[in-house]
């Protein structure tokens, strides 16, 4: 009788709606890793170079950045570990400064970060996958987007079949990465090793550095190295979380600084910074003159990297959706998980349409500047809520605990850099700022207090049940919490 009752309880488990816990270690590195090596590595070198002024200044510039990015992986490694929600961001800064904030860092993220970031790995991944055929002339744009509208509906497929499959070809494509990586660094290693020094002549030449953009510089880089947060994201699907947070996010980050300043250092090492300024892939570039047997292998390497970091951001992007509709700050619809393949599906669905209309504005370092005011921002928020949730609330357990100044030199750098950038870079960096402002009348007329009229209230309901119906979603039966 007993063990009938087991059986029947296991199998009552099985069928409960939840998000599993599938990520194992190894997929968190891999989720960390390849969201941080996608496009940024191949398309930021230009920007960090043209914004420094100096080759020695861009490699300086990349090595702050992953020390920076470090700094806010531990903070981020301590709330993730005393926090025991998904979602990230949006949940540290729910659970540490209120309500507010997490709003708007949700409005800004699916408005407006989320799309744009989206945008600009897609749109590499367009490039590289297209570029070699149309060599030595440029894709046509029409072409770019195509595929790149393409290989953003594959990934919102993949990840609403299968939370695993979207796991394994996750570790699959951050393997084949590393690869990548590795045929940029060995051929620029044996560069130098042949006595080719001559791009790192006067690599500190300060004649053209301007301080105003630097912070622009900072942007690329800080873009390249973006994506140690998303194992934050999800949090509630990570196996033993108390040891495999910290411990992803240390080891991913230490091997993606090392591999960053490697490939830079290759690139130099065989492009000249003028070559590098006049690319619009830098990789193509490299693989065109370090070898040219395999140069066309090489930017299908890099688009397949593109849309391994697609992958993994629309992962994890939608648990900080699903978490935020759970609290009742986003529509219940979005809270829901299918009943069979027990992934958010709504959740996913909602970020193609604005991610389509970035890719129509196609502007690479446009959007960059575009949406890195807000996200920089609202990290640094989140490191001061760390901060004020240590001043608050010094018993709360914490299995990870940092020193202070880690969050501290996060939290003042990131603001600084977005301080400076409103003077750098006004007009996308007002656009961000107006754009997360916008937030405010939407929370206070409709999630702080709902001024919404009884009648659409009733039709909202209507249509969300459904959609229920249509897209065979239910409720989280199982906390996982």
């Amino acid at each position: 009788m007993g063990l009938c009752r087991k059986k029947k309880d296991a199998a009552e488990a099985n069928e409960a709606v939840f998000l599993r816990r599938k990520i194992t270690l190894i997929r968190a590195i891999a989720l960390a890793i390849g969201t941080m090596v996608g496009s940024g590595i191949f398309i930021s070198p230009k920007g960090v170079l043209q914004n420094s002024g100096s080759v020695g200044i861009s490699l300086i510039v990349w090595l702050a950045c992953g020390i920076l990015s470090l700094f806010g992986a531990l903070s981020y490694a301590d709330l993730g570990t005393s926090i025991r929600k998904s979602g990230g961001h949006y949940i540290y800064l729910l659970e540490t400064l209120g309500p507010l904030p997490a709003f708007l860092r949700l409005w800004a993220e699916f408005v407006m970060i989320r799309p744009a970031n989206m945008a600009v790995v897609s749109l590499a991944f367009g490039r590289y996958i297209i570029e070699p055929f149309f060599a030595p002339c440029h894709a046509p744009a029409l072409a770019v987007k195509l595929i790149t509208t393409t290989g953003i509906t594959l990934v919102i497929v993949l990840n609403c079949w299968s939370v695993s499959w979207s796991a394994n070809i996750q570790t699959v494509l951050t393997a084949l990465k590393m690869v990548t990586l590795g045929l940029v660094i060995v051929p620029g290693m044996m560069a130098l090793g042949n006595g080719h020094y001559e791009n790192f002549h006067e690599s500190f030449d300060t004649s053209t550095l301007t301080f105003d953009k630097l912070p622009l510089a900072f942007y690329s880089g800080m873009f390249a190295y973006g994506g140690w947060f998303y194992v934050n994201f999800v949090t509630e699907e990570i196996v033993n979380p108390k040891r495999n947070i910290p411990l992803s996010i240390i080891v991913s980050l230490i091997v993606v600084t090392v591999c960053y300043i490697l490939t830079n250092v290759s690139y130099y090492a065989v492009l000249t910074p003028q070559e590098i300024l006049s690319s619009e892939a830098v990789a193509v570039s490299f693989a065109d003159k370090a070898f040219k047997s395999i140069s066309s292998v090489l930017p299908i390497l890099v688009a397949l990297s593109c849309f391994g970091a697609l992958n993994g951001g629309i992962f994890a992007a939608s648990r900080m959706l699903f978490a935020a509709a759970r609290e009742g700050q986003w529509p219940t619809l979005f809270s829901m998980i299918h009943i069979h393949r027990h992934t958010p599906l709504p959740a996913l669905l909602l970020m193609l349409p604005l991610i389509y209309l970035m890719v129509s504005i196609g502007d690479l370092y446009g959007l960059l500047n575009f949406y890195s005011f807000s996200r920089w921002f609202f990290l640094g928020l989140a490191t001061l809520g760390l901060m004020v949730q240590r001043y608050r609330h010094p018993e709360l357990p914490r299995p990870f605990k940092v020193p202070l100044v880690f969050p501290l030199v996060f939290t003042i750098t990131s603001f600084f850099i977005v301080g400076t950038s409103l003077y750098s870079d006004p007009v996308n960096t007002g656009i961000g700022c107006a754009v997360t402002l916008s937030g405010l009348p939407v929370y206070y007329l409709v999630v702080q207090k709902s001024r919404i009229p009884g009648c659409c209230t009733s039709k909202f309901n209507l249509m969300t049940a459904k959609l229920q119906i249509l897209m065979r979603v239910a409720l989280q039966e199982v906390q996982t919490y």
